[in-house]
């Protein structure tokens, strides 16, 4: 193959790529009612009770190609349902806080979700039915002006050991990679996923701590810096520090269709 031949085939390998890309996949299946929030909110992310003030309660648990052995844990969806007769034409936004082990929906929505998604009069019914099809998009988390922050677990011990869960994670991304220094220091030590939004390491440095993480954006990857001492020297089990940072990157994949409108 010619070098003028190479190059045709990158611009329109190029161009299809870009005619493919996506932000707002928009895929269908079945998403099914629980009975209880709490059930959502004690699973595989690891976010607890926490996870009840998400959103104001509006929380779902996803399939393993939704939570994506907890990367995808905190990722935001729009879920409507196809009864038109029972439900309405917006749907809900809801926030990924669990897995679910059934093999026949996507989705398990919160009691508040899943009845958010009815017309006016028609909840109950809905209940009823327990099981919907549905379609449903990711979209961008807005946590309006929360910064991005970490709580360190309790299962943390200084001075070496440190574990924490990140909260508050906007935009459209996957945090993919996370980094810890001491302040002024180019001493980079990586940390380890544990679960979920859940990182930890054993050897951390001493002193105050930054962080520089690895989020998803367009169809790359880019790092993020804590311009800051997100940690202090004498951090503490329990207590949740803000980044000083917002993630607002979109992340892009292939697909048919692509759906960018909002639904209303």
């Amino acid at each position: 193959m010619g070098g003028g031949t190479v190059l045709a085939f990158f611009v329109l390998s190029l161009s299809i790529l870009s005619a493919t890309a996506c932000d707002r996949c928009v895929h269908h299946s079945k998403a099914a009612y629980s009975p209880s929030a709490s059930a959502l909110s004690v699973g595989a992310c690891g976010f607890g009770s926490m996870a009840l003030g998400f959103n104001g309660g509006y929380i779902a648990a996803g399939s393993s190609a939704l939570h994506r052995e907890g990367v995808g844990c905190g990722a935001c969806f729009q879920v409507r349902c196809k009864n038109r007769r029972l439900c309405s034409t917006g749907g809900v936004r809801v926030i990924l806080t669990d897995l679910t082990k059934s093999n026949t929906t996507d989705l398990v929505l919160s009691p508040r979700a899943f009845t958010a998604m009815a017309r006016d009069g028609t909840a109950q019914e809905l209940k009823r039915l327990g099981i919907l099809d549905v379609e449903y998009k990711r979209i961008p988390c807005d946590y309006k002006q929360q910064n991005l922050s970490i709580r360190v677990e309790d299962s943390s011990r200084r001075p070496d050991q440190l574990v924490i869960k990140f909260l508050y994670q906007g935009g459209q991304t996957d945090i993919v990679a996370v980094d810890v220094a001491q302040v002024g220091s180019w001493n980079w030590r990586f940390m380890s996923p544990e679960y979920g939004p859940v990182w930890s390491t054993r050897r951390a440095p001493a002193g105050p701590l930054q962080f520089r993480i690895v989020v998803t954006g367009g169809y790359d990857g880019k790092w993020v810096w804590a311009e800051k001492a997100v940690l202090p020297a004498e951090w503490k089990t329990g207590s949740i520090y803000d980044l000083g940072v917002q993630l607002t990157d979109i992340a892009q994949e292939g697909c048919y269709p692509c759906d960018t409108r909002e639904w209303k």
